[in-house]
């Protein structure tokens, strides 16, 4: 009986496989931090995640302390901590209190709000298709966020938060592009877990021993997922992986479905339909 060929894994569907994985156990901690969301203030479950994805990446930067000894553009690193912070904080408020698929969308305008930033900021030059890709995505998100679907509150003005901030953090990020990796996953932990502790103490709510193991896994799946993307970007190019990543989107309706009985309005399919086609569009050589 002839032995079976071993099956062949290029490295574009490893790359692809990497990258599943990551959105998957991103949209995970989505619907933890969701389910949790409601008992804890956001500044509490970050402290709680940073601090464990610190305990996680320090035997890592132990090994790696040489890198340490010479650490230069102190304020970038801080502006960062403090983008991330803002970021995080701001995202774990909005999916508490938004429909994962439609916090999903919105997050996916991050494309089209960093290019328009990185042209009043860094005088980036942006061509008129970037524009107009930038201005249909703009629709796209009126179109998902409308008072019939979702009335304007504090959660809504949290995810432009999230945002804005998100996509500061990331022009900053190419500021220390340089750095080595260890560096900068080191400082990012430490720093949020320094940063964020004021706030957790004062907001801060008991936890339940039912609860501690989910809010464990809130710092070991991100810990995870971050370096399944590494790993993804490693193995394959941007213009495989970009595409690819719209499929968190229906991960995450699936689990809003799944877990929490969500179905997504007409209103957010359309409006998601008409951001991922404009960021599409502006990514487009």
């Amino acid at each position: 009986m002839p032995i079976p060929a071993p099956i062949r894994v290029t490295q574009e569907t490893s790359a692809a496989l990497w990258l599943i994985v990551d959105m998957t156990l991103n949209v995970a901690v989505l619907a933890i931090v969701k389910w949790l969301g409601g008992d804890y203030a956001a500044t509490q479950v970050v402290f709680l995640r940073a601090l464990i994805g610190l305990a996680l990446v320090l035997p890592w930067a132990w090994r790696e302390r040489q890198v340490f000894r010479h650490i230069d553009r102190h304020r970038w690193h801080l502006l960062r901590i403090v983008l991330a912070s803002v970021t995080l904080a701001s995202s774990f408020y909005a999916v508490a209190r938004l429909p994962l698929a439609l916090f999903t969308a919105i997050n996916f305008s991050r494309p089209l709000v960093l290019m328009a930033m990185a042209a009043l900021l860094i005088d980036e030059r942006i061509g008129a298709r970037r524009w107009a890709a930038a201005g249909l995505g703009l629709l796209g998100v009126l179109v998902a966020v409308n008072p019939d679907n979702v009335p304007l509150s504090g959660a809504v003005l949290a995810l432009a938060v999230t945002v804005l901030a998100g996509c500061g953090s990331i022009l900053v990020t190419r500021k220390l592009v340089d750095a080595p990796a260890v560096l900068l996953m080191t400082c990012y932990a430490l720093g949020l877990t320094v940063l964020c502790a004021p706030f957790a103490l004062v907001n801060w709510h008991p936890v339940p021993m039912a609860h501690l193991p989910w809010l464990v896994a809130i710092g070991v799946l991100t810990q995870l997922a971050q370096f399944c993307f590494l790993r993804a970007h490693a193995l394959g190019e941007v213009g495989l992986l970009a595409p690819l990543g719209y499929l968190s989107l229906f991960l995450s309706a699936l689990a809003g479905w799944a877990v929490f009985t969500e179905v997504p309005t007409a209103a957010t399919v359309t409006g998601s339909v008409i951001i991922v086609l404009a960021a599409l569009l502006a990514g487009r050589r």
